[in-house]
């Protein structure tokens, strides 16, 4: 049916995805197009189909949900985005919206939200979790970024908190439990977002903002 809304489900739990199903397929007027358990898999899924939306799980191998989601707006597709994940921490929040989420789902409420997330999407609404709510409210009332922090991930925000705490590389990969030469291309791409250049610029950067990270 043309008035149908096509949807693609990514996330890496078949248990979730199989929940997201269950709820989905008991309302009218919802298609699933396909599943997918990584974000590759997934952004080529978005490519071929073009669903109308996509449910992208946060965290998944190969390509997490926030690569997906740049990459639906670097080939400026018109496909809509619903993140799900765990992470009800601001900064994850923050980045969603930045990255043009049509809805942000806390998964231990999904399947009761989800069919009404959708729906609102559809609409040209949008979606968050009602608990999250406060968080709008807060970020409303904050004066813009001028640091350029909000073009951040929140990965690459946690690492330039740590470089503050005067943490080493290795330290850090420690900390989140990644090797020192992924550290190290977060440190790359982090100097490259803020255009920072010097070996001690990024250090820098850090101390003065250390704040607000």
């Amino acid at each position: 049916m043309s008035d149908e809304i096509t949807i693609i489900i990514a996330d890496d739990h078949p248990i979730v995805r199989q929940g997201l199903r269950q709820a989905i397929e008991r309302a009218p007027g919802l298609r699933i197009l396909a599943e997918a358990d990584d974000g590759v898999a997934a952004l080529a899924l978005v490519k071929t189909h073009r669903p109308h939306i996509v449910v992208l799980d946060v965290d998944m191998p190969r390509l997490d949900g926030f690569g997906v989601a740049r990459e639906i707006q670097a080939h400026q597709m018109d496909t809509r985005v619903i993140f799900l994940t765990f992470h009800g921490e601001e900064d994850y929040l923050n980045q969603a919206l930045e990255l043009g989420a049509a809805g942000y789902l806390l998964k231990d409420s999904a399947i009761s939200e989800i069919v009404t997330c959708l729906q609102a999407v559809q609409a040209g609404r949008s979606y968050l979790s009602p608990t999250l709510t406060t968080y709008l409210v807060q970020r409303a009332r904050r004066p813009p970024d001028a640091s350029g922090l909000a073009i951040l991930s929140p990965t690459e925000r946690h690492i330039l908190k740590l470089l503050a705490e005067y943490k080493t590389s290795k330290e850090i990969a420690a900390a989140l439990h990644i090797s020192a030469h992924t550290v190290n291309t977060h440190r790359a791409n982090i100097a490259l977002k803020l255009d920072l250049h010097g070996s001690h610029a990024l250090m820098k950067f850090a101390l003065d903002h250390k704040a607000t990270l």
